[in-house]
Formats: C-alpha cells, structure tokens, sequence
C-alpha cells in the first residue's frame, strides 16, 4: 500500500498527460499530410504510451523521460507525422531537470536532444534547423527545470525555517512559563519565609511558656499574630505585583480588569514594592525573634530601579532569616554602600557560641534561598557570594552595577541548572 500511494499521481500531472493524448489523437484523425502515414490503431497507441506516462512525471520522472523519448522515436521511425507528440519528451525532461541527480540530468539531455534531432530528420528540415532545434529546446527545457528545482529548494528551506521558528516560539512560551513560575517561586518564598520564621518561633516559645510564664506565652502569641498580618500584608501586594507589573519596569495587565492592557511605561507604586528604606523594618521585626540587627547607610541615598531597591531588600531579608532559622548567632549586621557606579549590600553574622566547621553549610539552609539570592542578582547584572567569615559566622556579599539598572538580564534555564549544581557541590 505505501508503494502504491507513493505512486500515485497528482490532479494537474493527470489532466496534462490525458490533455496531451487527446489532442494527439484528435490532430492525428484529422490532420495527416502526405508523405507521412495516416493514423492508424498503432498510431493512436504510441501516442497514448507518450502522454499517458506523464502522469507520473514528478515521481518517476527519468523513466518517464525514457519512456516518451523511446515512443516518440518509435514513432517517428513508423512514418507518422513528426510534429505530433514533439512536446511530450522535453516535458518529461523539465521534471527530470527539477529533480532528478546531475547525471540523470545530463543522460536525459543527450536522450532529448538525439530524439528531437531524429525529429528533424524525419521531418525534412533544413540540417541547420535540425541542429538548432536538438539544442534549444533541450535547452529551454533545462532552464525551466532548473528553475522549478530551485523554487522547491527554496520552499523547502522556508519550511524547514518555519518549523524552526515554530519550535523556537514553542521553546520560548516555555521558557517564559518556567520563568514566571521561577519567578513566583522566588517571591513567595522571600516573603513567606521570614515571617513564617518568626511566627514558629514565637508559637514554639508560647507553647513552652504557656504554663510557666503565661505573659511571655501571650507576648509571643502577640508577635507570631502580627507576624501573620504582615505576611498577608505582603501576599497581597506581591499578588498585585504579579498580576500587575513587571519587575523589568513595564506593566502587563490590569489588576482590575486583565482584559484591558496596562500602560508599559507605568512605574510600580512604592507601596507595593519592598525597597531599600524598608530594611530598618525589616530588622525590628527580627527583634522579636532574638536577632539583634545593626543597619549602616553609606554614600549618596538616592533612589533607584523598583527592581534593584526589591532585590537588595529580599537578599537582606533571606539572609537575615537564614541567620534566625539556622546560624544560632545572636547579633548580625547589614551595611548598604551607595557608590558612584556600584550598589553594594553586605550581611554579616558575629556567629553561633558553638560554631561547628558545618555551620556555614548549615546557615544556608536547604540552597532554595541562595539559588534565589543569586537569581536576583544576576537579573540586574550583578553577583552574589556567600561564605564563611575566618573568625566565625557567615558573610553574604551582593553587588549590583547601576549603570545598567535600565536593562533586566531574562536568566536561562541552563543558568539556573548551573547555580544549583554549584549551590549543591558548595553544601
């Protein structure tokens, strides 16, 4: 059956060859000057073995070639009148020219040019006529063959291009998807982690105080309740971020209506957005989680990117929760440096009374906040380290250049394959 199929012809290559045969056999009824043989039953079959092969040209295109140049000679040595069935052979050719490998190409020239010169002869031309006649219509035919194999070349590789567009297009809405959810992931985890730090905490100290000190249980029920107000303070600021704005600095859609598209330009209000002057805040509240915060300011204070006041803010705040969750260290302290061209944060913790050699691995956590950390940094062109300091405690380091606080860098899934291969062979 796939033999078949292959074989079977299209609609205009059938109509071309019945059209052909035809007209041969209508003209060959009508039409037969002397000195040539009036058609007969073996006329009208020879014309019918010229035409009808050409049905199958674009399949088999040099037997078919074979097939009408030897009938037509066949017929031109019978005696019949040689200006019927002429087209036939350099028709076949033009497919044998569009597809067909240069040798083919080059026998099906010689088969062309010898049948349409027996033409000649047995037509009584003039030999210079002859002659001509054998070389231009190869000629001519090759030309249009040539021409139909390079418009199939060139549809080929549009199709080829077209299916790489698609699949490229494919590749890139799934990037953008895991990007979102990279980026979903991230936010969620940078907002709900300190808080839920702090209010398991203070659950665990109340329900361990709960009958010896009562006041203590209640102060600490107080603060893991604030706690939990702050974090859906937060939830619903960052869901309006994330239906709302991009954190490159353009708008994507309507918070209140997503059918109607927001303005690219519009800057996202600060109080939506966690930045830089929200860091002091940040470390009263780890306070009450028994982690004394010492915030230091130096350089020119001026305002920058939302994107880059949010990174340094949510890198501050996950290092300080990875102190309170992991380090056991009483006291830490964060110094933001504006410079001329650089915006530098540092965090560090004096370190744990008992600090072991896997402390600093231990101070990490599970490698989900640092491959976090370091995502932000790299969107905004800057890096991030993080290491144990010689005299104990951990330090982690974040520089963002601002010359470039315009351009948000789109990270790569291998990027982020490669940071946590890293993350993981460091812990």
């Amino acid at each position: 059956m796939p033999a078949l199929q292959a074989l079977r012809p299209r609609l205009a290559p059938v109509a071309l060859a019945v059209g052909f045969a035809v007209a041969g056999c209508l003209i060959g009824t009508f039409y037969h000057p002397a000195p040539w043989r009036p058609f007969g039953p073996g006329a009208y079959l020879l014309t019918l073995l010229i035409a009808l092969p050409l049905a199958l040209r674009e399949k088999r295109a040099f037997g078919v070639l074979v097939v009408t140049g030897t009938g037509f000679a066949g017929y031109l040595l019978l005696g019949y009148q040689p200006s019927l069935n002429f087209w036939c052979p350099a028709v076949a050719f033009v497919s044998v020219c569009a597809r067909e490998r240069r040798g083919r190409v080059i026998l099906g020239t010689v088969l062309l040019a010898v049948v349409i010169a027996l033409s000649g002869v047995y037509g009584r031309l003039p030999w210079p006529v002859t002659v001509v006649q054998a070389l231009i219509v190869p000629a001519v035919a090759g030309a249009v063959g040539l021409t139909q194999r390079r418009l199939a070349q060139r549809n080929a590789e549009l199709r080829r291009l077209t299916l790489l567009l698609d699949e490229q297009q494919r590749q890139e809405a799934r990037r953008a998807v895991l990007d979102e959810r990279f980026r979903i992931a991230r936010e969620l985890h940078d907002t709900i982690s300190q808080h839920m730090t702090i209010v398991t905490l203070q659950t665990g100290l109340a329900q361990y105080t709960f009958h010896s000190d009562p006041a203590a249980a209640h102060q600490a029920l107080g603060i893991a309740a604030t706690a939990g107000r702050e974090t859906l303070d937060d939830l619903r600021r960052l869901l309006v971020v994330l239906r709302t704005y991009d954190l490159g600095g353009g708008a994507t859609s309507s918070a209140q209506d997503p059918s109607v598209p927001a303005d690219p330009s519009a800057p996202i209000p600060d109080d939506l957005l966690a930045g830089i002057d929200r860091i002091p805040a940040l470390a009263e509240r780890l306070e009450a989680a028994g982690l004394r915060v010492v915030v230091h300011f130096s350089g020119a204070r001026r305002p920058l990117h939302p994107g880059i006041e949010l990174c340094a803010y949510r890198v501050v705040q996950e290092a300080l929760t990875n102190v309170v969750k992991h380090s056991g260290a009483r006291a830490a302290e964060v110094t933001v440096a504006y410079l001329d061209q650089e915006l530098r944060v540092t965090v560090l913790d004096e370190g744990a009374v008992d600090d072991a050699p896997g402390a600093f691995t231990s101070a990490l956590g599970s490698g989900h906040g640092l491959i976090g950390m370091r995502e932000r940094a790299k969107i905004w062109h800057g890096s991030l380290t993080a290491e144990a300091r010689p005299g104990g405690g951990f330090q982690v380091r974040l520089r963002i250049p601002l010359e470039q606080n315009a351009a948000p860098k789109k990270d790569t899934l291998q990027d982020r394959d490669r940071d946590r291969d890293r993350d993981r062979d460091s812990g």
